[in-house]
């Protein structure tokens, strides 16, 4: 979940917003400039989902709602017509219905050039708690096929991502693990395993986006509401078969899953509970994890944040000793009133993060050693990095102070993740952006 404003923090009414075909790693050649791919999920498009401020807004159709009994309210997804890709002029759609058609013929050899696929339309997917919190927003495609029952598909889209601070916690994160001497070219290829954690699903473009691009990942997401489950499978694209403990039928074909991902759904394990019971049980040791758990009223548990409490001790336990990267979707903007600011002495050291958000930073801190934050641009939200002090501040700090050292080090990994994974989006700007090391 996350929280943004129309132009800036500073000068605008803050609004609220929550979280999100196989992709192949491309290497950059020693050297050469990479090109990076198109990024559908580039901020510009933002006015084709964003919808009004108390609703989705004139245009959107709502494609699901339903009533949470785990404090989201009631849950709606809204779609809203997507400019990208183009189907006049263009390649695409043809060259998906080639894939779709090869990936077919694959599952069902008999069927050879009997069933065909055809694109209906692309659609930006928009979760919503009490119609008010955008919590997720993701791109689907929307394809039939020719024959056979139940034979529309809804795929969504891994290589968009739509908010900033989405890209905020993939780029602080990814680059913090090869500093600690992880070898994240290798989890790319597949040639090492990898483990992540997501403990909040929202319409789960993240661990979509990190399953399509790490080959050797195993990701386990933790959601406690099913309702939220529920909608990102029946409405946002997500693969049914990855979920562990839901019920209720799909009106979606049995093999689309098997048809759509080609694999990458077999590696990921959505889990319905509750984060700390999950964590408290769990038996895997996790190289990255990203938490992003807030909820309906705009809460981020303080059980999830607690130095003291059973979370955070299990959590330090279940993430790698030398190079485990936990990253936190975190509010940024104050929870003083002008009237409090004037008269408060502590009121320039709390903002931007406000009194509760220092106190994570702090709590995390404790627990693995280094922290740092990194403000989302376009958005009043906060990126927090926690990770083990020892392997990141090592090496010759040649007279810089300990903050540049550590951002010297994180910047000098950014370009390597982009190739490694053919991001469509920079890491560096989201780096920079008001880096802090907390203390």
């Amino acid at each position: 979940m996350l929280r943004a404003a129309a132009l800036r923090c500073a000068c605008g009414a803050v609004r609220r917003l929550s979280s999100s075909a196989a992709v192949t790693v491309s290497p950059v050649t020693a050297g050469s400039r990479r090109q990076p791919p198109l990024d559908e999920g580039d901020w510009s498009y933002y006015r084709e989902w964003w919808g009004e401020e108390d609703g989705p807004g004139e245009g959107a159709q709502t494609v699901f709602r339903r009533h949470s009994e785990c404090g989201n309210g009631v849950v709606s997804v809204s779609a809203y017509p997507a400019s990208r890709p183009v189907a006049i002029a263009s390649e695409h759609w043809p060259a998906v219905e080639r894939w779709l058609q090869e990936r077919n013929a694959t599952l069902y050899p008999e069927s050879t050039g009997t069933d065909q696929f055809k694109i209906l339309g692309y659609q930006w997917r928009v979760m919503r708690f009490n119609d008010h919190t955008r919590q997720s927003t993701v791109k689907v495609m929307t394809c039939y096929r020719t024959s056979g029952q139940r034979s529309l598909f809804l795929m969504q889209q891994p290589h968009v991502l739509a908010v900033p601070y989405v890209k905020s916690m993939v780029s602080a994160g990814l680059t913090a693990l090869p500093c600690s001497s992880y070898d994240l070219p290798q989890a790319a290829s597949g040639q090492n395993t990898m483990k992540i954690l997501c403990i909040g699903h929202g319409g789960g473009s993240l661990p979509l986006f990190l399953a399509s691009k790490f080959r050797g990942a195993t990701i386990h997401i933790v959601e406690i509401d099913p309702v939220v489950v529920s909608a990102s499978i029946e409405s946002m694209g997500f693969p049914r078969s990855s979920v562990k403990g839901l019920s209720s039928e799909s009106m979606l074909p049995a093999d689309a899953d098997d048809l759509l991902w080609g694999g990458i759904h077999d590696r990921i394990f959505l889990h319905i509970a509750d984060a700390e019971d999950f964590i408290a049980n769990d038996s895997n040791e996790y190289d990255i994890v990203f938490i992003d758990a807030y909820d309906g009223d705009d809460v981020f548990p303080r059980k999830l944040w607690d130095a003291d409490g059973t979370f955070m001790k299990n959590l330090e336990k279940k993430v790698h000793p030398v190079h485990g990267t936990v990253i936190v979707n975190l509010h940024s903007d104050s929870e003083l009133s002008a009237s409090e600011a004037e008269s408060d002495s502590r009121f320039e050291s709390i903002l931007p993060m406000g009194k509760h958000v220092s106190q994570v930073c702090r709590a995390y801190k404790q627990h693995f050693g280094l922290a740092f934050t990194a403000a989302v641009p376009k958005l009043c939200n906060i990126t927090l990095v926690a990770c083990r002090d020892t392997a990141i501040t090592s090496g010759a700090h040649l007279g810089l102070s300990h903050r540049d050292f550590v951002l010297g080090k994180l910047l000098s990994k950014s370009g390597m993740v982009e190739g490694a994974l053919d991001l469509p989006f920079p890491c560096l700007p989201y780096i920079k952006s008001s880096f802090t090391l907390v203390e």
